[in-house]
């Protein structure tokens, strides 16, 4: 096993132990919608179904991106993309760097197209990749590589500069953006790992041409924390620690950009709890709601867990649109919030 392949492994270890959590949630407990006592809905009637970046969705979700050791990443992949495929789901890739540069797809390739023929797919890169020996033409193997829809480019400076021979340098990294948009023949799709992404840096990443945004906010899991505990010496340990509460919870990263950018596609991930979480990110202006570590579990244990878990999702959602009298996405958007 290789050192990042490794590091992969042991990222997925901490992640299921629920030790590297943000101590603060995303945001979501201060928000509450109006009971609508009197809906005039059927519950079996709302409608769940939306669209995102051009592609039909049956339910406004996001497989977000993870990713696993040698032992996991095709095991999860495939469980994702066949759950995504009966559920109508989207789906993001883990870093697709170990595939491109070592050959070790670990599921990365079009056998996942094969199971979800018909979800979005989205490939996966970290952006400052883009400035430390992976360029244009890498990106386009990554959308090759799995017949995907679109790239997600991944921001993390403070994981990176927290983890052992992480990339600290992120010079260019704008500029590298935005020279890859027009070269790619998908839309370019930007997010945190759980660090949130402010307004200004939203506008920055706008003005490069970038199709939609993840916020990513904090929330959930806290990726200071997960390079902390795999540091190899105190000062490392002590900097994780430091900085496991940094960032922009989800809730205000996503009001904030959508309050500057009211057309800007969004996704809403980062301590997205349950389907009651969805809803109200999805009244502060997301299109589409993701999950990770919430749902690693499912992912790990097969296709049938992921499906359950989704399910209780939508179900959670759907009763928030009954309750606020909201017969879509569209109305639910608009639902009245209390106080």
């Amino acid at each position: 096993m290789t050192d990042i392949e490794q590091r992969k492994r042991d990222h997925i270890d901490i992640v299921l132990s629920g030790t590297a959590r943000h101590s603060a949630t995303a945001g979501f407990d201060a928000i509450a919608f109006d009971h609508n006592a009197l809906p005039e809905l059927s519950l079996d009637a709302v409608d769940l179904k939306t669209r995102f970046l051009g592609k039909a969705l049956k339910l406004p979700f996001l497989a977000s991106s993870m990713t696993g050791g040698p032992q996991d990443a095709d095991r999860v992949n495939h469980a994702l993309a066949e759950a995504a495929e009966h559920c109508g789901f989207a789906m993001g890739v883990g870093s697709q760097r170990i595939a491109l540069s070592e050959g070790a797809t670990h599921g990365l390739d079009r056998r996942l197209r094969k199971a979800a023929p018909s979800i979005p797919l989205f490939a996966n890169l970290g952006a400052v990749q883009l400035v430390t020996g992976m360029g244009i033409t890498d990106a386009r193997r990554a959308v090759d590589q799995i017949e995907a829809d679109a790239l997600i480019l991944h921001l993390n400076p403070v994981q990176e500069a927290i983890q052992e021979g992480g990339d600290r340098d992120w010079r260019g990294v704008t500029a590298a953006i935005a020279a890859l948009i027009p070269a790619l023949p998908v839309p370019v799709i930007v997010k945190e790992v759980g660090f949130g992404i402010s307004g200004d840096v939203a506008r920055r990443l706008v003005e490069c041409g970038v199709a939609a945004i993840d916020v990513a906010g904090a929330g959930g899991t806290s990726w200071a924390a997960v390079e902390g505990r795999r540091a190899g010496n105190h000062e490392g340990q002590d900097l994780g620690e430091i900085f496991r509460d940094w960032g922009i919870p989800t809730a205000e990263s996503l009001a904030s950009i959508r309050a500057r950018f009211p057309d800007l596609p969004l996704i809403a991930s980062g301590g997205v709890r349950h389907g009651l979480d969805g809803a109200k990110a999805i009244r502060l202006g997301a299109d589409v709601v993701g999950q990770a570590a919430s749902l690693l579990p499912a992912a790990m244990q097969g296709t049938e867990a992921v499906i359950a878990h989704v399910e209780a999702f939508a179900r959670a959602l759907r009763l928030a649109c009954f309750a606020t009298g909201s017969k879509d996405l569209r109305a639910l958007k608009k639902a009245p919030l209390r106080g």
